[in-house]
């Protein structure tokens, strides 16, 4: 070979090193809790506390009513239920890049449910992604976190759901796009980012980090709605809880970031916004956030709260560059001030006949869940979730004497209408007016009907 051809072959050589290299470093990140650092042990070694199972304050010790705790903190209802559906029935339908995918029934029912799976089968498909018969699972069922699950509560899971009414429904088929509904390649997968392994307590941190850990990785799987995804659709840990999105919603900042985060928040703040869905001056909980307060984070008990509210503010300060600090100053008491009614007339009128009566001129709402004023959703310059509240409302919210649930404006205003309020909102309530138009609403409203 000539000098020239050596040469050649090195450069090439190189090229696809570097590639492979590129491609690694994309395909691999680190797992959810590699930022905590320090010694981890098996759960048989650990004596400090116990992180897994039900808390001490849970004090029923019938066997099926600590699986029911368990099936709702890992929060299985809200997906495995179709809207006016039965619950766990299945048939939700989730449109994503890839095609739109149904949940399947998780009753008891042994033609179209789970009714003849044994144990052994149960625990395969929640550690590992493979259902009955060797069915590969799509990562839309959090496998990759749900492993982390021991042994005993996932079975407690499948006792309490094996309890319930049985249902008998065939939820509708994937309809996925070539080659994402070759189930087989989720073999690949699962090979690279599930790990197939049981919670690991760390030594080093407290009892009750450890168990928030156990509740908001595991059970809780906060990171598949709260981290941003890879190109391969695993978790992005490396921009751990940086924000990302769910059912067309965006999933906020968790990271202790003052500005885009929530590092400026204080626990009782956290504890507040878990347990009821609405935290002062820091938002309302709207969309899929609130039918996980509502099914799953309202139903715990406060120690459990209290750990996740201290696992969650560990997580170091990631910015998402896209958000400012929210503006925590009220807007004018006068509807001619704070936004020039020249430049947005059809939202200035939509907000004062539709919005104004709960929300006030200010956005300080006598309505405390009202409140606009510092939350995050007005100040994204987005307005995605402004937009999607406006068109679906907010009838997930827990029910509570003191919480009017918004009501959805979608059927009644057009797309053009819902945009142009969204930007008067954030206009005048935000940090920075969005720009959002029909165009993206009405692919808002298709993707969440």
């Amino acid at each position: 070979m000539s000098t020239t051809g050596r040469r050649v072959g090195i450069v090439i050589g190189v090229i696809v090193v570097i590639g492979l290299a590129v491609l690694a470093w994309a395909a691999i990140r680190p797992g959810p809790l590699a930022f905590a650092g320090g010694k981890t042990v098996a759960l048989s070694e650990y004596s400090a506390g116990h992180p897994t199972g039900v808390p001490a304050d849970f004090t029923d010790t019938d066997k099926l009513a600590r699986g029911k705790y368990l099936t709702e903190a890992a929060d299985c209802q809200a997906c495995h239920t179709t809207e006016g559906g039965k619950p766990f029935a299945g048939g939700r339908p989730f449109d994503t890049q890839f095609g739109t995918m149904y949940s399947p029934n998780i009753t008891a029912d042994t033609e179209t449910g789970i009714g003849s799976w044994s144990d052994a089968e149960f625990l395969k498909a929640v550690h590992e992604g493979v259902g009955k018969g060797g069915l590969r699972l799509y990562p839309a069922f959090p496998y990759a976190a749900y492993t982390y699950l021991t042994d005993d509560d996932v079975l407690a899971i499948k006792s309490y759901l094996f309890s319930l009414p049985v249902v008998k429904n065939t939820p509708p088929q994937n309809a996925l796009n070539f080659p994402f509904n070759q189930r087989w390649l989720m073999v690949f997968w699962a090979a690279m980012y599930d790990p197939n392994t049981r919670y690991q307590p760390h030594t080093d941190r407290s009892p009750q980090w450890n168990r928030g850990a156990y509740l908001a990785e595991a059970l809780g799987h906060c990171g598949d709605c709260h981290t941003p995804r890879t190109p391969f659709q695993s978790l992005d840990n490396r921009n751990k809880f940086a924000g990302g999105a769910s059912e067309g919603w965006r999933a906020y900042n968790l990271s202790s970031d003052k500005s885009s985060g929530i590092g400026t928040w204080s626990e009782d703040d956290l504890v507040h916004y878990l347990t009821t869905g609405h935290s002062m001056d820091r938002g309302s909980a709207f969309g899929p956030m609130a039918e996980a307060v509502h099914l799953s984070f309202a139903k715990m008990t406060p120690s459990d709260i209290n750990s996740i509210a201290e696992y969650i503010r560990s997580v170091p300060a990631v910015a998402t560059p896209d958000l400012a600090a929210p503006k925590a100053e009220p807007a004018s008491a006068d509807p001619a001030k704070g936004v020039a009614m020249d430049q947005n007339e059809k939202g200035r009128e939509f907000f004062a006949g539709a919005c104004s009566g709960c929300h006030g001129w200010t956005g300080d709402s006598l309505v405390s869940h009202a409140t606009l004023t510092g939350t995050r959703a007005v100040n994204d310059p987005t307005a995605t979730n402004v937009a999607l509240a406006v068109l679906h409302g907010a009838s997930t919210l827990p029910p509570s004497a003191d919480i009017v649930a918004m009501p959805a404006f979608g059927a009644a205003y057009s797309d053009g209408d819902i945009a142009a309020v969204s930007n008067y909102v954030t206009a005048r309530f935000g940090v920075k007016g969005s720009a959002i138009t029909a165009e993206d609403v009405h692919k808002l409203r298709l993707a969440s009907e």
